[in-house]
């Protein structure tokens, strides 16, 4: 019976490379791979994951240095800019073709379909690097929110004169044993639920700052605020205005970056409908969402406590009061890291496997699947990862402040740079024409504020490691 000729077995698909996919079609998408089940939801979960991180916290600081001119400006215009090359880069994950072409599975993939030579090599270093980066500052930052609620108890129960020393190290072993066994997760196919979650968590840590602002300013205790933001002469000195400026551009540039992931996310799509156009609604939803919450907190933020706003805006109200509501947005900080290092590290995690599968198909240890998807190489190798950004992220804790550099580094070619040029060498735009100049002068113009945004983070930079001590107890 069991090999009786079914319906089923009977219908064949022709994907649109006229390869015929045989009895498993309707179980295979047209690349002969497990069907794909991401919707427009869970790529926009994915997206706001991915986007909406801690740096919505330090929002209120960014506006303060840029004041309410410029400030809003510079949030709407990445916001825009980031909106306007995804919908390029959603364009590039099928090759030659946006809707019928070859699927491209990572972002070197599709730089190599449509750009090739060392630009792949160039993208590579750009994407992974970043998201190294990003990783290891998570595991920082979710120990730096678990620390704060330990704290804030602290001084509710002993007065705000106690000595409540608290270690960091403690809080990132336990976020990077969570890591190891989520991190077993096959695929980002799978993490659907996760990002959900974590989407979630952040809509519930920027609430709870957003109305804690709203409460400050409706009491009126507004601080002040200029059109200019901080004064020179009464709140900094010319330098810092000016590389506090700089800082502020790169903050609001990098706190909408998803490019790094964009390829990913849209590999999780069914199709029908085409993958691009999913994607571009899932962008469009995600970056609009994003853009409401960083305008509503960065300026009501600023209002709540003028120039003088703090690097975290959940730290300033009052010390760690009301605690319990302030404990609970840390525990969603917490939990939203949980989730976004996920979304950042499963393309580092497929990267490895899959060159690995490729350099030794024959190696069982590499390839073979046991009880319960196992795979012993993605146990250690990922076990591994997770360990050594936990030991780099204790070891040098400011590392956080050097993910700026990175996203300085990253943000002009991933978000701006290829999907510009990507989208010029599918679509065939004539060399000098009004479209391919414009394009080009957004690409010039972007690659300005990254040189910019990279110099304040390297002051900053300098100005940590000066007061660098290794292994101290906050």
């Amino acid at each position: 019976m069991a090999n009786e000729p079914t319906k089923t077995s009977m219908y064949i698909e022709t994907t649109s490379e006229g390869v015929e996919n045989g009895p498993h079609s309707k179980k295979l998408d047209d690349d002969g791979r497990p069907k794909r089940t991401g919707s427009l939801l869970t790529a926009s979960a994915h997206i706001i994951t991915a986007v909406i991180g801690s740096g919505v916290l330090s929002l209120a600081w960014a506006i303060a240095q840029l004041g309410w001119v410029a400030g809003p400006a510079v949030l709407m215009a990445f916001s825009f800019i980031t909106y306007f090359t995804s919908t390029l880069l959603a364009d590039s994950y099928r090759s030659p073709g946006p809707v019928h072409g070859k699927r491209n599975y990572t972002y070197s993939d599709v730089v190599r379909s449509h750009l090739g030579g060392y630009k792949v090599q160039l993208c590579a270093l750009a994407q992974y690097g970043n998201l190294v980066g990003v990783t290891i500052g998570y595991t920082i930052t979710a120990s730096i929110s678990m620390v704060a609620i330990k704290r804030s108890n602290c001084f509710h129960e002993d007065g705000h004169d106690a000595k409540c020393s608290i270690s960091n190290y403690p809080f990132m072993v336990g976020f990077a044993v969570i890591q190891i066994i989520l991190s077993q997760i096959p695929n980002f196919h799978k993490l659907s639920w996760l990002s959900i979650v974590a989407a979630v968590m952040s809509f519930a840590y920027s609430s709870i700052g957003l109305g804690l602002s709203i409460a400050k300013v409706v009491g009126g205790e507004r601080e002040k605020t200029s059109l200019t933001g901080t004064t020179v002469g009464v709140d900094v000195t010319g330098s810092e205005k000016v590389w506090r400026s700089f800082q502020a551009i790169g903050d609001i540039a990098f706190a909408y970056a998803y490019s790094t992931v964009l390829i990913e996310i849209q590999d999780t799509l069914k199709s029908p409908p085409p993958e691009n156009e999913v994607m571009k609604k899932a962008s469009l939803a995600g970056v609009t969402t994003t853009t409401i919450f960083y305008v509503l907190c960065g300026c009501i933020g600023y209002a709540a406590f003028g120039n003088n706003a703090p690097g975290n805006f959940l730290t300033g109200f009052g010390f760690y009061e009301p605690f319990w509501l302030i404990d609970f947005a840390n525990v969603c900080i917490a939990i939203h890291l949980v989730g976004a290092y996920q979304v950042f590290a499963q393309p580092i995690f497929g990267f490895v496997e899959d060159h690995c599968k490729q350099k030794w198909p024959e190696s069982k240890f590499i390839n073979a699947e046991h009880a319960y998807q196992i795979n012993f190489f993605r146990l250690v190798w990922r076990t591994t990862y997770v360990i050594v950004t936990a030991l780099i992220a204790m070891i040098f804790p400011f590392f956080n402040d050097f993910l700026g550099l990175i996203g300085a580094a990253s943000f002009y070619p991933l978000t701006v740079y290829f999907p510009i040029e990507m989208h010029i060498a599918q679509a065939k735009i004539p060399k000098y024409s009004f479209t391919w100049m414009w394009l080009k002068i957004l690409s010039w113009t972007c690659l300005v504020v990254s040189l910019i945004a990279a110099a304040g983070s390297i002051q900053g930079l300098a100005h940590d490691v000066r007061k660098y001590e290794p292994f101290k107890t906050e």
